[in-house]
């Protein structure tokens, strides 16, 4: 049977929904039904329709989720979190990625399991995260 694969990501500058492009284009090639959804355009009650779901991000502020859209929505999917597959990716412009390791560990406390490792990049996705985003897909596929 196809898996169902939802790729979430909130956007400021195009870095991250272009590695949201590049996840979903992994799946898809991986054979998965795969979807894309803004963070405005997704919530918990869909999470149960997913056999697994890549969420992106890209670090805000002090390292820290974007707050207006994005953080909500993931919140409210976090009691759905448990035993799901799911997957991290975000850009970052300064620090080390810190962010990215802070939401990991949110996501394994709410139970969740990690399809690969997560992706963060400095501004554009060059070859090599390009490369982690199509693998990513291929993992939750």
């Amino acid at each position: 049977m196809m898996s169902k694969v939802a790729v979430v990501y909130w956007s400021g500058t195009g870095n991250t929904e272009a590695m949201a492009n590049l996840v979903i284009q992994g799946a898809k090639n991986a054979g998965a039904e795969t979807a894309l959804f803004t963070a405005s355009q997704f919530d918990a009650g869909m999470m149960e329709q997913y056999d697994a779901v890549a969420f992106g991000c890209p670090s805000m502020g002090s390292e820290q989720l974007e707050e207006e859209e994005f953080e909500p929505m993931f919140q409210s999917c976090e009691s759905k979190l448990s035993g799901k597959t799911i997957a991290l990716f975000g850009s970052y412009g300064w620090g080390g990625g810190e962010w990215l390791r802070i939401w990991e560990e949110t996501c394994l406390r709410d139970g969740a399991h990690l399809a690969c490792e997560s992706v963060a990049c400095c501004e554009a996705p060059d070859s090599d995260a390009e490369a982690a985003c199509l693998a990513m897909g291929k993992a939750l596929a």
